[in-house]
This record gives structure tokens, sequence and C-alpha cells, in this order.
């Protein structure tokens, strides 16, 4: 008879001592039986079943001074609300569930960029917290959409920690990229670490984000279960070495003019081998091509006049392994 057949009575009978024994499941082997799905990440390119998003709202329109937010220049909001509807879609078109933060402050333009709010886990998401004083505030409105959703938030970067999600890369299961720079210091680095390690995490690359570039997606993302696209020129050397001993095939980016102000890396894998990227990369996307990518162009030129892309923009709440 198994401990959860067995009766209160049987459980209590003439011999002394504790019969309710703990469960030894994982929180990662509970995730369905608690938390009514597999709320899991630990890969940038396995098959992508669940993401969220902020589709532009008010907060866009306030938007007068560009450099104030960090943007290039004003958005035109309804462009810019039909390039996300359209982008979204084609998620929607390979099997992926778009769910959205709904509600969000009007004065926080910015919000549009969902990684930099949450890193997706094995258990769960990580609720992060800004840099800049600009951003903080988002994460409320987030925290409110996970719970609605029913997504667990196994950790929340506080104290004097700040942590973005971008800051991040899941190269396996148990391998991630942590990068220390302006939008992640030292602290927030230690809290998502500390969190990473118990859920099986062993090898983390460290990765020191160069001046002038806010996160690791500009520069670096997976596109194949051992294929990653880089920016040759601003890529460490002591990440590079790992990978390549890991397997990987690199691809460079070709262009510095694609990745800089076309943003060619700043890409999502919908799954193994196949991307959805910023469109208007061409030389880009044939060195993608050429290594056996395939690759769907989509229009963001308006989102990206704040500085972001489709990586930006969107957060992994669920994948499978790859």
């Amino acid at each position: 008879m198994t401990e959860a057949n067995r009766s209160a009575a049987e459980l209590f009978d003439d011999d002394y001592g504790e019969k309710w024994f703990s469960d030894t499941a994982t929180f990662e082997e509970d995730l369905l039986f608690v938390w009514g799905r597999k709320w899991s990440v630990s890969s940038e390119v396995g098959k992508l079943k669940a993401c969220l998003v902020r589709r532009p709202g008010k907060e866009i329109e306030a938007v007068k001074n560009p450099a104030d937010w960090r943007w290039g220049d004003v958005m035109d909001p309804q462009k810019a609300r039909d390039q996300h509807d359209a982008f979204t879609q084609v998620y929607r078109d390979h099997g992926v569930e778009v769910f959205y933060v709904e509600e969000q402050r009007q004065d926080r333009p910015n919000a549009i960029f969902m990684r930099d709010n949450v890193l997706g886990t094995p258990e769960g998401a990580i609720l992060c917290r800004q840099a800049t004083r600009f951003r903080r505030g988002e994460e409320a409105a987030v925290a409110k959409a996970l719970a609605k959703i029913g997504c667990p938030i196994v950790r929340t970067v506080s104290g004097r920690g700040f942590f973005e999600g971008a800051c991040a890369m899941w190269i396996d299961r148990h391998t991630v990229i942590l990068g220390s720079g302006v939008r992640s210091n030292a602290e927030g680095i230690r809290q998502v670490e500390e969190i990473l390690r118990p859920m099986g995490v062993d090898s983390v690359l460290r990765y020191q984000i160069p001046w002038g570039h806010a996160h690791l997606d500009g520069l670096m993302n997976p596109v194949d279960r051992k294929k990653i696209l880089i920016f040759p020129w601003q890529t460490p050397y002591d990440v590079i070495e790992p990978l390549r001993g890991m397997g990987f095939q690199l691809i460079e980016a070709p262009s510095i003019e694609e990745v800089k102000h076309g943003m060619a890396v700043n890409l999502v894998a919908v799954a193994p081998g196949l991307v959805v990227m910023p469109a208007g990369n061409p030389q880009t996307q044939k060195a993608l091509e050429k290594a056996g990518v395939e690759v769907i162009p989509a229009d963001v030129s308006e989102l990206m006049k704040g500085y972001g892309s489709l990586h930006c923009m969107t957060a992994f709440l669920e994948r499978e392994e790859a």
C-alpha cells in the first residue's frame, strides 16, 4: 500500500513517530501537477511553446523626447502595434501560445521589451529588476500578468541587485551565460546564479558586456542545437572557446552595419534551426541560410526605434528541451 492510499488511522497506529513523510518530487517535476503546465525554459532554441509580450500601449504615445528613454526616434503608435501584431502572429502560426501584459504604467514606454523583465528557467520565471530608473516599476505589472496566467515566480531580484533578463543566455539544460555590465551588477548576477544552481545549472560562462551595449542578445544568439550566431568583434574568447569545446558551429555576422543598426543578431528561434529575425539584414540572413538555418524575416523597423528588437520583446515562458 502506498503512502497516498493509507488512511489517517493507519498513519497513527500504535507505533510512535511521524508517518507523514515528505514528498521528494522536485519543483520541476511538480510543475504540471501544481501549476497546470510545464513552465520550463532551459534553451534559446528548443521549440517555443509559450511567451510573454507587451503590445505597445498608451505608454509609447507619451514619448516626446526619444533621448529621455534611450530611443532613437519617436514611434508611430499604429505602425508599431501593427508590426507587433504581425510578428506575434508568426509565433502563433508556429504553435506558440502568446500571453500579454495587459496593463502597464503609462510612463514606461520601454515596457515593450519584455525579455528584460523576465528570465525563464526550468522551474518558472525570475522576475528581474531593471538597472535604469526610467524602467523601474514595469516589473510590478509583469508580476501581476505572470500570476494571472499561473506561471510561478521563483525569484525576484531584490536588495541592491539589478539584473535584466537579456543579460542571460541559455546554452543547454546545464549551461548558461551570465553577462555583467551596465544592466547587471555583481549582486544581481549572484542572485540569479544562486537560484539556477539548484535547478541543475553546473556551468556558468561569464560574459563581460562591452561598453556601449546593454545586453547579450545583440551580440550573440543560439539558432540551432549546436549553432550560434555571434558578432565576432565583441564576443569574448573566454565564452567562445567553451562553446567550441561543446561542438558549437560559430556563425559570424558578416556586417557591422546590420548588427548595430539592423539588430540582425536580435532574433528569436521558434524551433531548432528556424528563426524569426528582423527584416532588412540580407548579409546575415544569407550567412544563416548557408549554415542550414531557416529564416523568417519580420518587419519590426518601427519598434526598433526603441533600440530593441524581436528577442528583446519576447520573454520565453515554456520551451521544449533542445
